[in-house]
């Protein structure tokens, strides 16, 4: 690597490196101009959808041995599964789901992959330790009783927004995730496994013996002991009704419930654009009498054979957690521009810009209960998800299509309304700290993650770094002044959201070198001044985590380990974040810091893209406390190591982080020499 630095060839291998990252997405790109890569995230999507098939009564479906056979391939070797590339440890969560599902399909419990399973759950403390939606899983096949779950009533769906309890207090993906399972707490289904393929091994002390109640949360305080309380009255009630024919609301609110639920289903038959309201509702709505042949059960079984959710390998088949066409499409397009080559391309670079245009959503999703006068005009991250178009999406489309806003072509397809329609709905959007959050407005009621129900992940959405710093660039990108009042807030929260030490944290990207490489070129954009001291320390705190490689990593530990923060196996993505966010300050002490991050991104390049195995992306970072937690937080050890934090989390692999965000460094780089 020194070689290479110190060579006059250096800029011409910049470059050719970025030449060959653009012909690889090139060549990468859909018939329609629009770029998607597979999303891996963990074995839970297999499992899940096996018992679902399950209990939907299609135990013969194809799908369910082509699951079963991802499963397999997917084990640890002591027996776990795991919810990222290379993690410490394997995931209670997952294993048990695997485990079920397996014996599902009818496998015996001594075989041996099943055998090391269960070796490995037991050592772990056993089903005592799993959380809520696993429990939901086991009592819906019969292993687990109902009246030990979280108790979540239908008539939920009438709290006022005022009422902290209400739906929309609960951030997008646990909202539409709420509801179906609300339906299955009211009826409590379950469609028990055979009695040879029951899971009475992970008992080993007898069903009658063990204890089904819930660990009690560290974090929770007197609030715990009173929604356990309310918990076991709600279990009464529910059993004093049923045994009584009583509950006059009962099923006023389950037929609310059920409409609410079909009247959010996209338009290829998932909900919410993720996996967990997707299988949920299947279930719930065939527990409300709903056919299969039924044309929304019948459209969101289909899904399972579209290939923008279904990924075949040999005779394996993953489902994946969600899909992202539009988030690869405007980064690629974004990448092209940075490196100074969409005229290289010219007819496929239009093509992408017209259906990235194309997919801004026009529709009222739930975001507009809070704010009804509002207009649409946000993006999606999916394919088909206009109920709940995201801020984070919505402003890096509008810097992605910027450089076409003053053609003739894109006037006539109304690219100025278009953006007048976006920049409105973001101002809206602002959360009253400054911030913005990803998909709703003031979503942060912090009571709402102390109750049973929300030991799953993140149940709530309040601003980030990153998405704030990206709709600060796009504001930027459209010459909104820095003393706009929007953006007089939202500095000021961006600054008070910076670590001691320098960085910023990574809500949707693994972690402090994703959060610094969205705030610093913001804070450049919108015209910082990029030799303060706090840009200083930022630029400081990155420096000394360059590794000797020259390259960047982060491990999703970072989330849950303090030490983690800024560690792990350098990435070509992680490695292109922290280029991105040096190249913002342009500090001439690390130009040499710089073109070793460069060298690192050269020389690890192979036909035209880099091997990344590793997850940078994030889906619930895993702390599970419901708050950004600030690495100078003195009771963060404490707050990350009470309870089994690792479950919590859930854990991203976008395939095309590992090219548009290295060709975005290369082409900076080039720009800045």
């Amino acid at each position: 690597m020194n070689a290479l630095t110190s060579t006059a060839n250096f800029d011409a291998a910049l470059s050719a490196a970025a030449r060959a990252a653009a012909d690889w997405l090139i060549a990468d790109q859909k018939p329609d101009g629009h770029w998607v890569a597979r999303a891996d995230s963990n074995a839970c999507m297999e499992a899940q959808w096996c018992l679902a098939l399950w209990f939907l009564g299609l135990e013969d479906h194809p799908l369910r041995p082509r699951l079963g056979a991802a499963l397999l391939k997917t084990q640890r070797p002591d027996g776990a599964w795991q919810i990222y590339h290379e993690a410490p440890n394997g995931d209670i969560n997952a294993t048990v789901e695997a485990y079920a599902a397996l014996r599902s399909l009818g496998l015996r419990d001594d075989e041996p992959a099943l055998v090391s399973a269960r070796a490995w759950i037991e050592a772990k403390g056993g089903l005592r330790n799993i959380r809520v939606f696993t429990r939901y899983w086991l009592a819906l096949i019969g292993e687990w009783p109902w009246d030990k779950t979280p108790n979540l009533p239908p008539e939920v769906i009438w709290f006022p927004l005022w009422f902290p309890f209400s739906i929309y207090n609960f951030a997008q993906w646990a909202r539409a995730t709420l509801m179906p399972i609300a339906l299955l707490s009211a009826r409590r289904p379950s469609r028990p496994l055979p009695s040879q393929n029951r899971l009475d091994a992970l008992f080993p002390g007898g069903r009658e013996s063990f204890d089904y109640n819930l660990p009690k949360k560290a974090d929770a305080g007197g609030w715990d002991r009173f929604f356990r309380g309310a918990d076991k009255v709600l279990h009464a009630l529910q059993s004093f009704g049923a045994r009584f024919r009583l509950g006059l609301w009962r099923p006023a609110a389950v037929a609310h419930a059920s409409e609410w639920i079909v009247r959010h289903q996209d338009a290829d038959g998932a909900w919410g654009g993720i996996q967990p309201p997707w299988i949920y509702s299947l279930m719930a709505l065939h527990g409300e009498g709903y056919a299969l042949t039924h044309p929304v059960l019948a459209k969101g079984l289909a899904g399972l054979d579209d290939p923008a959710w279904r990924w075949d390998e040999g005779e394996a088949t993953f489902i994946g957690a969600t899909n992202s066409p539009v988030w690869d499409t405007m980064l690629a397009l974004l990448a092209f521009e940075d490196a100074g080559l969409s005229g290289e391309y010219p007819a496929e670079i239009e093509k992408a810009a017209e259906w990235l245009l194309s997919r801004q959503v026009k529709v009222k999703g739930d975001w507009s209960v809070k704010l009804p006068d509002v207009e649409p005009g946000g993006w999606p991250f999916e394919y088909a998800n206009n109920g709940y178009p995201d801020i984070d999406d919505t402003a890096v489309a509008l810097i992605a299509l910027a450089p076409f806003r003053h053609l003739p072509k894109f006037k006539a397809l109304g690219i100025d309304e278009a953006f007048a329609r976006a920049v409105n709905w973001l101002i809206a959007m602002q959360s009253r700290g400054g911030g913005w959050g990803a998909f709703d407005k003031d979503n942060d009621k912090k009571i709402l993650t102390k109750i049973p129900f929300c030991d799953f992940g993140e149940a709530l959405d309040p601003p980030s770094v990153d998405v704030t710093a990206h709709v600060v660039e796009a504001f930027a990108k459209l010459g909104i002044s820095r003393e706009h009042p929007s953006m007089v807030r939202a500095l000021a929260w961006m600054k008070a959201e910076q670590e001691a030490d320098g960085p910023w944290f990574g809500r949707w990207g693994v972690n402090y070198l994703y959060g610094t490489a969205a705030a610093m070129p913001a804070l450049k954009a919108i015209g910082e001044d990029m030799g303060a001291p706090y840009i200083a320390r930022a630029c400081e705190w990155l420096i000394a985590h360059q590794q000797s490689s020259g390259g960047w990593g982060e491990s999703c530990a970072s989330y849950m380990d303090p030490k983690s923060a800024g560690r792990g196996v350098a990435t070509a993505s992680q490695t292109a974040w922290a280029l991105m966010a040096l190249l913002a300050a342009n500090r001439p002490q690390d130009r040499a810091a710089i073109d070793r991050g460069l060298g690192f991104l050269i020389e690890t390049q192979k036909d035209g893209s880099w091997d990344e195995p590793y997850y940078t992306g994030t889906g619930f970072p895993g702390y599970g406390v419901g708050q950004t937690i600030k690495l100078s937080d003195p009771n963060l050890a404490k707050k990350l190591m009470q309870g089994p934090e690792l479950s919590r989390a859930f854990m991203l692999r976008y395939r095309l982080y590992r090219q548009y965000f290295p060709l975005m460094a290369l082409g900076r780089a080039l720009a800045a020499r």
